[in-house]
């Protein structure tokens, strides 16, 4: 895990080494194992890298890295099938000089050209220079576990894993307004209609599963991969979790590896544990594997209890953290310079401090669970369009039967009329969801008409809603198109920021196809979601892990929080600073403030101080 820069221009003057290095310094957090710098012999281009090694310590796996007197890359991210690709790559005739997987990055790049990108296993940001094609070839791995941005003019192309080594080199730092819009009113992180747009302006972000070519000042964004949520099976619930056992035990296997230690943060959920399961199985109970949670002591959704129930059953260490809101304040400012976009909640200050803990115990690599509610269909809100797909195909005893059992299940859940009408005419529902959310920006009573001003008529597609004629349409938006990359850009963010590798082994690409693959029913059945999988892990883990229906996560008491005076303090000087900025209302001033939970839709103070530290002093 690492971190990358890089200039390609026209202009010799715009390669300058000492904006490499402002560029690097910027990084630094991400790779605190080494620093290198590469111009071009030709001065049109320029590479920076920071190191953390975790796959092959030596000088000799240091970059950017030249291979074949031809390509030069720079490289964050691992390649966990690097040693099978490795051999294949030999019987072609290429030849290796250091046991990194950046290597077999670029052999695979000189034999497969583009193509490389399917070949590999991995979460990834690249770039190569090929200085006899005088070209730029950088990819992005298929969830967006790994960040790029990059900017570009008529001059120049400026690249980084993160915007700040953007702003390092020169270029603007300018708030886009509509992003800023939907995040207050809405709490969107994302534009879903353009994956590439971010919050800044003229600062953009290579989508996942696409790869970038640059050449004589042209710019061509490719789409390299792609989920089939079509192409479903007919297979038993036995060899459904046979096949998910081997794929998962697989990705856990190639995750492990690592020439520093390896552990797993644990929230005491299903996913997490899971993960620790398979981990135990390979490396054995006296691996010394470290586990790392956040408890909240006396809060209702506090998962210490959980976690030691599992710890305990495997036999493993775990090491808690307790964040509280007197370290937030402090470190509030901290934790956005890190994540650059605002965020949805105090939640990402939770797995912030958790992935802290890691590195303070000298865990450098850390195995977790993101990615497991998107494609196992986890979260509470699934259950509804499961409903509306059984419904639409008539399966109406099938649908009041599992109504019943969500409703024992799940505390508060419910549907009605309105949700029978969505599974016949799912695209009225679709567009009448779209109204509501234009309605909710347009008429949200803090914002300055100003603000408003940037959405005229119902242009503005920052707002969309897919059609969802079945449970694997919602998945598929989640996972491909809006919900995922925004918790991994949180996730790479928290860990690099202690300069910590996270790997996440859901999220290997055949295991994810395999679960599109079957039919909704294996993923919620008997008013549990993630059935298969509970079924695959029962008794593995205690019984009050894998059949439990409640689903929390690491989170904090941020309604507790946000009564704190110091907390309601740093809420108007937010509010004041917003109003100056002819953001928010005047009226904003005297209201007051309204604490919530982390993930209550009315999130607008969180929002508040996020839009407020997000505009520089």
């Amino acid at each position: 895990m690492c971190g990358i820069a890089g200039i390609l221009s026209t202009n010799p003057q715009h390669i300058q080494t000492h904006v490499l290095h402002a560029m690097c310094e910027s990084l630094a957090h991400r790779g605190p194992d080494g620093r290198g710098t590469w111009i071009g012999p030709g001065r049109n281009i320029g590479f920076g890298h920071r190191r953390l090694a975790v796959i092959d310590l030596s000088d000799d796996a240091a970059q950017p890295m030249h291979y074949l007197q031809r390509y030069s890359i720079v490289y964050n991210g691992e390649i966990y099938n690097y040693l099978e690709l490795r051999k294949e790559l030999k019987k072609a005739g290429y030849y290796f000089y250091n046991n990194s997987d950046t290597e077999v990055i670029l052999a695979a790049y000189d034999c497969y050209r583009e193509k490389c990108v399917q070949y590999f296993d991995g979460m990834f940001a690249f770039a190569i220079w090929d200085e006899h094609e005088q070209s730029l070839f950088a990819a992005r791995d298929r969830f967006g576990e790994k960040p790029f941005f990059y900017h570009t003019n008529k001059q120049q192309f400026v690249f980084g894993s993160e915007m700040k080594a953007l702003w390092a080199a020169g270029i603007h730092k300018t708030v886009e307004e509509k992003m800023l819009l939907n995040y207050l009113t809405l709490g969107y992180v994302q534009n879903p209609a353009n994956k590439a747009q971010t919050f800044y302006k003229d600062i953009f972000s290579l989508p996942p599963s696409h790869y970038l070519i640059y050449r004589r000042k042209q710019l061509r964004i490719t789409a390299y991969f792609n989920i089939d949520k079509q192409a479903l099976i007919k297979i038993s619930d036995e060899d459904a979790m046979k096949k998910m056992d081997l794929l998962f035990s697989g990705s856990v296997t190639q995750r492990l590896r690592s020439d520093v230690p390896v552990g797993c943060s644990l929230s005491g959920g299903l996913d997490s544990s899971s993960i620790l399961y398979y981990m135990m199985q390979q490396s054995g109970s006296d691996s010394g594997m470290k586990t790392f949670s956040a408890f909240f002591p006396g809060f209702e959704k506090d998962e210490s209890a959980h976690v030691q129930k599992v710890t305990k059953a495997l036999r493993v260490s775990n090491f808690p953290v307790v964040p509280d809101v007197s370290n937030m304040i402090d470190s509030f400012e901290k934790l956005l310079y890190h994540q650059e976009e605002p965020f949805p909640s105090s939640s990402i200050y939770t797995q912030y401090k958790v992935y802290e803990t890691a590195a303070l115990h000298g865990v450098k690599v850390l195995l977790d669970g993101q990615g497991a509610d998107e494609i196992l269909a986890g979260y509470h809100r699934y259950l509804h369009w499961y409903l509306q797909e059984m419904v639409s195909r008539y399966k109406f005893s099938g649908a009041k039967y599992e109504r019943q059992l969500m409703r024992q299940h799940k505390a508060g859940f419910s549907w009605n009329v309105k949700n029978l009408v969505a599974a016949f005419l799912p695209s009225h529902a679709s567009i009448a969801l779209e109204k509501k959310e234009f309605k909710k920006i347009i008429h949200h009573p803090d914002i300055s008409k100003h603000m408003r001003s940037f959405v005229k008529g119902r242009e503005w597609e920052g707002i969309h809603k897919p059609v969802v004629t079945k449970l694997n349409d919602m998945l598929y938006f989640n996972t491909m198109q809006n919900g995922l990359e925004e918790l991994l850009r949180f996730s790479d963010r928290n860990s690099m920021a202690h300069g910590v590798e996270v790997r996440l082994p859901y999220l290997q690409a055949d295991l994810v196809q395999f679960i599109f693959s079957l039919p909704s029913s294996f993923k919620i059945r008997e008013g549990y979601n993630k059935y298969i999988w509970r079924k695959l892990m029962d008794k593995r883990l205690p019984d009050s892990v894998v059949w439990r229906t409640d689903k929390v996560g690491f989170e904090p008491p941020q309604q507790e929080w946000m009564e704190d005076s110091r907390m309601v303090d740093y809420l108007f000087e937010a509010r004041k600073k917003l109003v100056g900025l002819d953001i928010l209302r005047p009226q904003i001033l005297q209201k007051k403030h309204k604490p919530v939970h982390a993930y209550d839709a009315r999130n607008y103070d969180w929002r508040y101080l996020c839009a407020a530290a997000l505009h520089e002093k």
